[in-house]
């Protein structure tokens, strides 16, 4: 076999191990193995899964992996996620739809504290989804607004899927999370306009009641500094740190890190033995990102020396599909693939393939990066995975919602999504512009 097809046979049995059920770290790592020992030899196998691990893992910049995480849980766990909807509650109480609005802000401001999704569908579907059930809203859309807005929690910075995104492109993190301030700003606003063209033209689908069945209370200006300060603390510290130059990423998660406990300690809502599980969620989470960061640094090393990037780029570039035929395919594959696996994983598995295509066809790899977000964030609200949709309806302890009105209600928000991300391929300064400053 040529190395090209022993590359063509190393993605094609690593899709059959992730169909049988293997993890996707350990099926990257065996694939690459056997891939590199093919190629050259078992020797060099042995020493390039050594010299991967020693690479891949020893940068000073992966400290932000645990410290973003960890500021993360420590927010959610201090109640700064209520907090915000009710700011946004009482603020947008006298527009059509106004909750729907607050929560799509709300969730936008905790996604630039937190940077993962997962966490604002959490959040949110306790402490939105009940307030809108009792002012009329259905439970379709209600939940809908929650699993659509949460993606926003991997596209505003600082987030998760940019890291990994950066350190595979080998791109600076800090350019990818300036990148995803324009992008996050137009999905929110988009995100609006949704809500408010269903609410003209298909109450049914958004109310459930002909009228608002619940009050909401007055703000005084105390109630509303006292919880709108922790938020604007948090976002000063860490984006104001970060995009004043005054800290890198890593320093920036640090800060962030100790503001959240701060917030959580002078709330009273930490105790030790919580704190504890914490600390085990994050690391928990973080050697999980960095084994899979290690195996794709392996995989994408096995494709490199089978020249399989190289010869695909030529092969679609110069066939009659072009560059954007290219993208477009890319695109759908990235969607498709959300259907069945989780963000990262499909990062680790496209990337090394797409990335070299990408270069040759003269994208810039930050633009590239912004609408592999969007897309891969995509998945979330798709059946059968839908990650945000089923952590939804595990956080709900209501026997009437089922599964399908979850993705019926996110379903209008997936569809904007795309159309956001024609948007950004038309008018790519929408991304690129800030970061390249």
């Amino acid at each position: 076999m040529s190395p090209v097809e022993i590359g063509i046979a190393a993605i094609t049995g690593l899709m059959v191990l992730i169909y049988l059920g293997m993890p996707i770290g350990v099926s990257m790592l065996a694939v690459s193995f056997f891939g590199v020992a093919a190629i050259r030899s078992d020797v060099v196998a042995v020493r390039m899964i050594g010299a991967v691990a020693n690479d891949s893992l020893r940068e000073y910049l992966f400290a932000v992996v645990p410290l973003f995480v960890l500021m993360g849980l420590l927010v959610t766990v201090s109640g700064v996620g209520k907090d915000t909807f009710d700011v946004f509650e009482r603020a947008m109480k006298r527009i059509r739809a106004g909750l729907g609005m607050a929560t799509v802000f709300s969730n936008a401001i905790f996604a630039s504290i937190t940077g993962i999704s997962i966490a604002s569908a959490s959040v949110f579907s306790r402490v939105a989804v009940p307030e809108m059930i009792r002012h009329g809203y259905s439970r379709r859309f209600s939940t809908g607004v929650v699993a659509g807005s949460s993606v926003l929690g991997m596209l505003i910075p600082p987030s998760l899927l940019m890291i990994v995104y950066a350190v595979i492109a080998e791109e600076s993190v800090g350019r990818m999370f300036l990148a995803g301030i324009g992008p996050g700003i137009l999905l929110s606003l988009m995100f609006c306009l949704a809500i408010w063209l269903m609410a003209t033209f298909r109450k049914d689908f958004v109310f459930s009641t002909a009228h608002d069945t619940g009050d909401i209370g007055d703000l005084n200006l105390r109630d509303v500094v006292f919880k709108a300060i922790p938020i604007l603390c948090l976002m000063l510290l860490v984006l104001g740190g970060l995009y004043g130059g005054f800290l890198n990423p890593t320093e920036a998660g640090a800060a962030g890190a100790f503001g959240a406990l701060v917030v959580a300690l002078l709330r009273r809502s930490l105790t030790g033995r919580s704190f504890w599980r914490l600390l085990v969620e994050t690391g928990q989470i973080t050697v999980s990102v960095l084994f899979l960061i290690m195996a794709a640094s392996f995989f994408s090393r096995m494709l490199a020396l089978s020249g399989l990037p190289n010869a695909l780029a030529d092969l679609l570039l110069s066939s009659s599909l072009g560059a954007y035929g290219f993208l477009l395919l890319f695109l759908v594959l990235v969607i498709m693939l959300g259907c069945l696996i989780d963000s990262i994983s499909i990062m680790l598995i496209l990337l090394p393939i797409a990335l070299p295509v990408a270069e040759a066809a003269g994208f810039d790899l930050i633009w590239f990066g912004v609408l592999t977000v969007i897309g891969v964030e995509v998945g979330l609200l798709t059946p059968p995975f839908g990650l945000s949709v089923y952590t939804i309806k595990s956080s709900m302890a209501d026997p009437d919602l089922t599964l399908g009105d979850v993705f019926r209600g996110a379903m209008p928000f997936v569809l904007t999504m795309i159309l956001c991300i024609a948007i950004i391929v038309a008018f790519p300064p929408i991304a690129t512009y800030i970061a390249r400053l």
